[in-house]
């Protein structure tokens, strides 16, 4: 290796230590920590967060004087760690005001969302808006100040990029609901409102990671108010999920997509831990990887044969066959909330939020107006209307968070999945047969071993030869759905 680059990794190590710390105390923030200890734990994440600015800062001189031959990892480990310099060459009053507001953030949220009442959380995301156009116009952009977000997200993906393929996926979405009006598939189902007992079901939840193949050394699974997962290192992969005791497919899906993310962070190359090409190249890839599990495998006619015994064994019911229960995993209808949809309403849930925060970061919209006008987008792409501040405009935590920007790349997940999808030439057999091992290694091969030693659209050009093409998506819900 260029010894530039060795040199610059020794210092890194450095910064990978303190991350990993941050992401102790995070996972911790969301699944242990009492509400008690917020204050304290904002102003030590903080000060982390200016530690770690402080080193990046540090190599800055060393990253930009490296102008020799390198190979493709070198090239990937120079254009992250620029990214990232690019980030904390913020103004440091301005990273430590986001590290605090987005750590306490999301706890007023939770309150806001337990009592409806959105006028709690208001006061906090305007500091939190505030903050992210402070970010765009201090980052600089072409055209839209949501293309410096995005870019945060999702490498070299901007608002042109957004348009067209909402347009696509707008517009197609009428005319598949259209067409699917009135089948098998339409409709609500019986067991969406039928109750569960957590203990079964928590049960069938592990059932899940097994079959999945989590490993036990290496993951653990908790509960939370919002599910996720964090890659505290490549050897230790937490998710969490969680029991509304109604609906059971929420939490076992729920399961599945969390699983799905820590497979990826299991995944990656262990040569390239310690360096800044371990994590994925964006979140749309990551979430891809979710995406392709919770539906393209979770929800097949084949992944249903496999584990209905499970559920059989575990749940009641005995008046539903496989049949039922594979229109149950897939019945189309309007759902208020996001987590909930179905495959083919989920992205029109998508395209809500990126048109809001578009409008929050160019000043067309105001955040005093955000329930009424939720409200409208939602009757405007989905027919339905929210009855309340949590069913609508309170249910994600990703704006507490500062995660402004991040919701395009739910839909980029679900376009990327659909291009795995097709990749694959026995892809049904090997689900049917239980066979996930080879779907993982496959994985493997074409997504998780190469970290973000290439940005997104290289990796996807790389492996599938394609872009963020909607036409895999349109395909796929056709080919299942008609």
């Amino acid at each position: 290796m260029n010894e530039k680059i060795e040199e610059i990794l020794r210092e890194y190590r450095k910064i990978e230590s303190l991350s990993h710390a941050q992401r102790v105390l995070h996972w911790d923030l969301e699944v242990m920590m009492p509400e008690g200890g917020i204050d304290h734990r904002s102003e030590s994440l903080a000060t982390l967060e200016i530690m770690q600015r402080d080193l990046y800062l540090r190599l800055s001189e060393k990253v930009n004087s490296v102008n020799d031959s390198l190979d493709d990892i070198e090239k990937g480990i120079i254009r992250n760690l620029k990214r990232t310099i690019r980030y904390y060459s913020l103004p440091e009053d301005l990273i430590k005001r986001i590290e605090k507001v987005t750590t306490k953030s999301p706890v007023i949220w939770r309150e806001a969302r337990k009592k409806s009442d959105f006028s709690i959380f208001e006061p906090s995301l305007r500091e939190i808006i505030s903050l992210s156009k402070e970010v765009a116009e201090k980052l600089g952009y072409d055209k839209h100040p949501y293309n410096a977000l995005m870019d945060l997200y999702e490498e070299g993906f901007t608002v042109d990029d957004a348009d067209l393929v909402f347009s696509k996926i707008l517009s197609e979405t009428s005319r598949i609901m259209r067409r699917i009006e009135g089948s098998n598939f339409s409709g609500n189902h019986p067991l969406e409102k039928k109750r569960y007992s957590k203990k079964a079901m928590e049960k069938v939840n592990r059932e899940m990671i097994r079959i999945l193949g989590m490993p036990e050394k290496r993951f653990r699974m908790d509960v939370s108010a919002h599910p996720f997962t964090i890659g505290i290192s490549i050897d230790d992969v937490r998710i969490t999920t969680r029991y509304e005791g109604k609906n059971f497919k929420s939490t076992l899906f729920s399961t599945i997509h969390e699983s799905g993310h820590a497979i990826y962070e299991l995944q990656k190359d262990p040569s390239l831990a310690w360096t800044p090409v371990s994590r994925a190249p964006s979140l749309g890839f990551h979430e891809s990887q979710s995406r392709f599990f919770e539906n393209i495998v979770g929800r097949s006619r084949d992944f249903v044969h496999l584990i209905y015994p499970i559920l059989r064994d575990n749940l009641p019911l005995e008046s539903y066959n496989e049949e039922d229960i594979y229109y149950y995993f897939n019945n189309v209808h309007p759902s208020p909330i996001r987590v909930d949809a179905d495959e083919i309403t989920y992205n029109l849930h998508i395209a809500l939020r990126y048109e809001i925060e578009k409008g929050l970061l160019d000043g067309r919209i105001d955040a005093k107006d955000l329930p009424s006008l939720w409200n409208s987008f939602m009757e405007k792409y989905l027919g339905i209307e929210p009855k309340n501040d949590a069913e609508g405009v309170l249910q994600d935590i990703h704006w507490s968070q500062g995660s402004i920007g991040y919701f395009p790349t739910y839909t980029l997940g679900n376009i990327i999945s659909s291009i795995i999808r097709y990749s694959f030439k026995n892809l049904n057999e090997l689900i049917r047969e239980g066979n996930l091992v080879e779907i993982r290694d496959y994985l493997r091969q074409k997504v998780h071993r190469y970290g973000s030693i290439y940005s997104p659209k290289e990796l996807l050009r790389l492996s599938f030869n394609e872009g963020y093409n909607p036409d895999y998506l349109i395909k796929y819900f056709e080919e299942k759905f008609f």
